[in-house]
C-alpha cells in the first residue's frame, strides 16, 4: 500500500514560563525539533519568534510566540494529540492550569490543509486565530497567502483586518 500523502497544517508555539533548563525559546526550539519527526511530520517552515504581552490573568510573564507549518500524514486528531503529546513532555500540565494562564509550552492546531472541522474538542481553522496578533504575525510571516478555510480570506489580509480593528479602536 502506498504511503499516504502529506498535507499541510499550521501551528500555534507560546511559551512565558522557564523551567531549570529550558528557557523560552528552548521550550518553542524542543517543540520544533519534536514535531520534526520523518515518519509523521516534517517542519517546512517556523518563523522567528516574537515577544508578546500575555492574554489573560494579571501576573503573567511576556510570551514568546511563533508559528511553523508541517506536512504531515496524521490525521488531524492524530495531530493534535501529537501537540499535548509534545506539551506535557515539557511540563503543561493543562489539568492543573489556569484557563489562558502561564505555561512552559503552548502548541494550537490553526490550520489542516483546506478543511473547516467542528467537533467536541477541535475546531478547525482555530476559532480565534483572526483576533490574536500573536499568532498571526508569526504566521503572516511564513505562509501570508494561505487562504484560511471557511473564512475566504488569506492569512495576510486576516492580520490587516485585525490592525484596522486596533487603529479604530
Amino acid at each position: 500500500m502506498p504511503a499516504p500523502t502529506p498535507l499541510r497544517a499550521a501551528i500555534a508555539l507560546g511559551s512565558n514560563i522557564e523551567t531549570p533548563g529550558a528557557t523560552r525559546r528552548g521550550h518553542l526550539d524542543a517543540a520544533i525539533r519534536a514535531l520534526d519527526d520523518p515518519l509523521r511530520t516534517r517542519v517546512i517552515a517556523a518563523s522567528a519568534p516574537i515577544e508578546t504581552e500575555p492574554v489573560g490573568p494579571a501576573g503573567q510573564g511576556p510570551y514568546l510566540n511563533g508559528a511553523a507549518i508541517l506536512e504531515t500524514t496524521l490525521s488531524p486528531r492524530g495531530l493534535l494529540a501529537r501537540l499535548l503529546e509534545i506539551e506535557r513532555s515539557r511540563g503543561r500540565d493543562r489539568a492543573a492550569e489556569q484557563r489562558w494562564g502561564a505555561r512552559t509550552l503552548d502548541l494550537d492546531l490553526l490550520l489542516y490543509d483546506d478543511l473547516v472541522i467542528d467537533e467536541p474538542g477541535l475546531t478547525i481553522p482555530h476559532p480565534r486565530m483572526g483576533d490574536r496578533r500573536f499568532v498571526l504575525e508569526p504566521l503572516a510571516a511564513i505562509a501570508p497567502d494561505w487562504v484560511v478555510p471557511g473564512v475566504g480570506a488569506t492569512v495576510i489580509d486576516l492580520l490587516e483586518r485585525l490592525a484596522a480593528r486596533e487603529i479604530a479602536r
